[in-house]
């Protein structure tokens, strides 16, 4: 949790700081990809955390680093607004609401995929198991009617 918070703090530094070199945002945007997907990583490792059966809840360590990415999030949106052209920020909510949906539905069709590939590899076996049993049951039914 803290590696995703480091890596957003570095490329939002990054960001500022090209930023009040006069740099356009345009030359920033590996930057820019970095600081969200340190967000976004935190944010499913506090859900993941949440969701599970150990969780003893009032993480304040988890609080206060959703509240830092939240700070910096605020101040990228006005960086994007007053360096930006206009609709900058509206553009990227869009675009990052697609990518978001985009990148669940992928997760989904893997984890499907993942699923399909386990019935299957389980149905195999199952099947060979049986192909298995049925060749011990004709082989001893053959034994024991003298026909071996």
């Amino acid at each position: 949790m803290l590696a995703e918070l480091a890596a957003a703090n570095a490329a939002f530094g990054v960001i500022r700081q090209a930023v009040s070199h006069g740099r356009d945002l345009a030359t920033v945007g590996s930057q820019i990809a970095k600081f969200v997907d340190g967000k976004e990583g935190l944010q499913r490792k506090v859900i993941k955390k949440k969701n599970s059966p150990f969780y003893a809840g009032g993480d304040f360590e988890e609080f206060m680093a959703l509240e830092a990415i939240q700070e910096k999030e605020k101040e990228l949106k006005q960086i994007m607004l007053y360096v930006g052209r206009p609709g900058l920020w509206n553009d990227w909510q869009r675009f990052q609401a697609e990518a978001r949906k985009a990148r669940q539905a992928a997760e989904e069709a893997a984890r499907k995929r993942k699923q399909q590939i386990l019935e299957i590899t389980l149905l195999s076996i199952a099947g060979i198991i049986g192909v298995g049993i049925l060749a011990l049951l004709l082989y001893f039914g053959m034994k024991r009617r003298g026909m071996l």
